[in-house]
């Protein structure tokens, strides 16, 4: 244990951000850098050390995290990172972009503010880097087997790099011009700077792992082939087809889905462009969507200089402690604060979009909404609540409904797909189609990033089982297993 007394002498304390009007004008992570080892310590030694730690059901890797706490209180840094990456391999960006789960599950937080798991988490894996804990393994014999592994987002990487260390010659296959997926071009650089990717690329390069960006399969190169080319295909393509908004001017120029908006954000940052060709600048946006990509969005506008930005969100707005319903250690819906919300604009809930309006140029210029109300269980207008408000960008971010099969990939590999559009598995992570491996949200549909990684190292095991009869690689989860569904 680490201070058998830290849960009761010293109180939460998280990572510090920067002033807004300070961060507002550049693409930087909004923490106060170095702000967090001075107190990360004291920290991880509120870690009550549960004998059931609840934290564990919370966390879909299975993070070890009474361990890693043990270390961090003991300043044992690689140690820490031993165990850190004993169930997830990539922290650096979990640590940045999961909503915790663990600490909601948290024993501490029943009556207390919860052990600050993901500070911690993060904090560990940035002295690893900076210590040089952080080094290639590749492995020490190969199978003669390869993997074809389609799409370079967090379940793609993790299953790359884990059938790579088991002996397999992987290719991850990439339809963007750059490795990453959504961690590359749907997540803003302020939430995480794209240098952690690289420099994980990288150790994944030293590895043995090859990587062949702007090659979309399906259409650059058909299943058949890419099947003959390998001995085991892994699907890890997301599910990247936005939820639309069908509603009267919809095609007006202006309106757009939110994966169209922040990818050209993050290709400034990249030094593509200049200028984004979708910008917030000079104008009133609003964001349809009160998720993270929604916050995301909010984020982004501020910093290219919008006048003003509106969150719109269907459902009523949470509340700010758990319902009945929702009880400790489950992940509960609660009123969310983002960095993003704290840099200004308005979020409004319980209000649909009606239609949009627009002038003789065909550029959305305002949206009408309306309250809405839940009655006998269906949403339903409120009369007499309808408004308008200025809009010059808006922003669809209302979630994603499964795997882009405009390119042909379902339809060429031939895999059946499960009642929710996500494409079926078995247990092991294999399609209907002999060698087919699906992981993450393409098989999963829409979820967190530690979902995908987990999924990722399962479904390599699956695969690592298929090519040799048995697997010395660990399985988090399985896919039937929604215990720890968030």
């Amino acid at each position: 244990m680490a201070d058998p007394k830290g849960f009761l002498t010293t109180g939460r304390e998280a990572a510090k951000t920067r002033p807004v009007d300070e961060r507002v004008k550049d693409w930087n992570e909004v923490y106060v850098p170095g702000s967090l080892l001075p107190i990360i310590s004291k920290q991880a030694g509120r870690c009550m050390d549960c004998g059931i730690p609840f934290c564990h059901q919370g966390c879909p890797l299975g993070n070890l995290i009474p361990e890693w706490n043990d270390y961090a209180y003991r300043e044992d840094w690689t140690a820490a990172s031993e165990r850190l990456h004993a169930t997830n391999n990539f922290p650096e960006f979990t640590g940045r972009l999961c909503p915790a789960p663990c600490e909601s599950a948290c024993v501490l937080g029943i009556n207390q503010p919860a052990v600050t798991i993901k500070n911690v988490e993060v904090s560990i894996i940035d002295q690893a880097w900076d210590r040089g804990d952080v080094t290639p393994q590749p492995p020490e014999r190969l199978s003669g087997k390869t993997v074809a592994v389609i799409g370079s987002g967090p379940a793609g990487l993790a299953a790359a790099q884990q059938l790579t260390r088991a002996g397999h010659t992987v290719a991850v296959y990439e339809r963007a011009d750059r490795i990453g997926g959504l961690l590359r071009y749907g997540i803003p650089e302020f939430k995480m700077e794209k240098s952690h990717i690289n420099r994980r690329i990288e150790q994944m390069r030293a590895e043995g792992t090859k990587f062949r960006t702007e090659v979309e399969v399906g259409k650059d190169i058909d299943a058949a082939k890419l099947r003959r080319r390998h001995d085991a295909v892994v699907i890890a393509a997301g599910a990247t087809v936005s939820r639309d908004l069908p509603v009267p001017g919809r095609e007006l120029n202006g309106v757009h889905f939110a994966m169209e908006y922040l990818p050209l954000a993050n290709k400034v940052q990249e030094g593509d462009l200049t200028v984004s060709p979708i910008t917030a600048e000079g104008k009133h946006v609003v964001v349809i969507g009160g998720g993270d990509t929604g916050a995301d969005c909010v984020g982004t506008a501020h910093r290219q200089g919008a006048l003003s930005v509106t969150q719109l969100e269907i459902m009523p707005r949470p509340g700010e402690d758990r319902n009945t319903n929702q009880p400790w250690p489950t992940f509960p819906v609660l009123y969310k604060v983002t960095s993003a919300h704290e840099e200004g604009g308005e979020r409004v809930y319980s209000v649909s979009t009606t239609h949009f309006e627009g002038d003789e140029n065909g550029d959305v210029q305002s949206l009408h909404l309306a309250e809405v109300e839940f009655k006998d269980g269906k949403l339903e207008q409120k009369p007499g609540t309808e408004r308008v408000i200025p809009a010059q960008l808006v922003t669809l971010a209302m979630g994603f409904t499964g795997t882009d099969q405009a390119n042909g990939l379902v339809q060429q590999f031939g895999v059946e797909l499960d009642a929710r559009g996500n494409v079926a598995r078995d247990d092991q992570y294999a399609t209907n189609v002999d060698g087919v491996f699906v992981a993450g949200d393409a098989g999963r549909g829409q979820s967190l990033i530690v979902w995908a990684i987990a999924e990722g190292r399962s479904a390599a095991r699956g695969v690592d089982r298929f090519l040799t009869g048995a697997s010395a690689l660990p399985a988090p989860i399985r896919p039937t297993d929604r215990s720890m569904m968030v």
